[in-house]
């Protein structure tokens, strides 16, 4: 047996909650927050849980984290005494590692204390048992969920999270000029597949406007064809290695080979998509990446997403398929062509 907190986009816990009972029979759930948030009790211990879920990763899982103490919150300086109790005697599996201090609350929980307040006290616990407090690439995360009157603490890698941010909530800083948030779709799939957009050379970016992918792309060193209809940013065209292809992507023919990467961020339907990046491939060079997303504008997502894979995999080699935290009604697939 084994308890977990599992988190989904807004939303979209019930599809989570889905894909893991499909995953590990027997498994029982709880809401803590609506549509988001969801206690797993586990009939397989915590080896057993991590080795289902990294077997086949649920897409509308985005965080989870294994339930070690639970403790009752008394609303007062007793609640933080006893998290750091708990951080000591956690000495053996803390000790010379670079540990994160991850802390969410609901908003009718009675514990007191903000999570900076949290984190300054259990960091310099830390210090006291010789691991080193760090916010980023941790190698070991004490995660505590704080719920209405109980606080739900937790250790393990980031790996085993699944995320090294607080509930997979992934955030990266906007910039000064940016075009558009869209970017931090790709940069988050960038993080979550393991890619290096540096690594390409040619890239052709459908349904590109305003720009917020192409800039990305620009940005790391890549030539990129950027097609749409509407307008890009103006600050893009100073780029010498940027074409933009002023039509609809599908009205437009490329030589065979020609780009290493396609990425696709387009509001049309799951389907039309399929047929779009299809019609495409001829144009990406074998073994060329692709990240796609994918909307969902039905009530069945899982059938929407099964069936898309289907059409695509004639062509190309699933790597992964992920609902973001920057997703919002989609999914983000990566793709490898054939």
């Amino acid at each position: 047996m084994s308890q977990w907190i599992g988190t989904a986009n807004q939303g979209y816990a019930p599809y989570a909650i889905e894909e893991l009972r499909r995953l590990i029979d027997g498994a029982t759930f709880t809401q803590l927050a609506a549509g988001e948030v969801f206690m797993m009790n586990s009939p397989l211990d915590r080896n057993e849980t991590l080795q289902a879920i990294r077997q086949q990763e649920p897409i509308f899982l985005r965080h989870i984290q294994p339930v070690d103490r639970t403790l009752e919150i008394e609303g007062n300086a007793d609640d933080l005494e006893r998290l750091s109790s708990m951080v000591r005697n956690a000495v053996l599996a803390l000790e010379n590692k670079r540990t994160a201090v991850h802390i969410r609350r609901t908003p009718k929980t009675v514990y007191v204390y903000s999570a900076a307040d949290t984190k300054a006290i259990l960091d310099a616990v830390l210090e006291e048992i010789d691991a080193e407090p760090a916010v980023q690439q941790p190698d070991m995360i004490i995660a505590i969920y704080a719920a209405d009157s109980q606080l739900y603490a937790g250790f393990g890698t980031p790996q085993d999270m699944l995320s090294d941010w607080p509930g997979g909530a992934v955030r990266f800083q906007r910039e000064e000029g940016q075009v558009s948030r869209a970017k931090f779709k790709l940069l988050e799939a960038e993080r979550a597949f393991g890619l290096n957009y540096a690594k390409h050379r040619n890239a052709l970016d459908v349904g590109a406007a305003p720009g917020g992918w192409t800039s990305l792309l620009l940005e790391r060193g890549l030539r990129v064809t950027a097609v749409d209809p509407a307008e890009l940013h103006p600050s893009l065209l100073e780029y010498p290695t940027l074409t933009y292809v002023k039509r609809n992507a599908s009205d437009v023919k490329f030589d065979a080979g020609a780009f290493d990467l396609l990425v696709c961020d387009m509001s049309w339907s799951p389907m039309q998509m399929c047929r779009l990046v299809l019609d495409l491939e001829p144009a990406l060079a074998k073994g060329a990446t692709a990240v796609i997303t994918v909307k969902l504008m039905h009530r069945k997502p899982l059938q929407t997403i099964r069936d898309v894979i289907s059409r695509l995999s004639t062509a190309f080699v699933l790597g992964k398929a992920k609902q973001l935290f920057h997703n919002r009604e989609e999914i983000t697939l990566h793709l490898q062509k054939k």
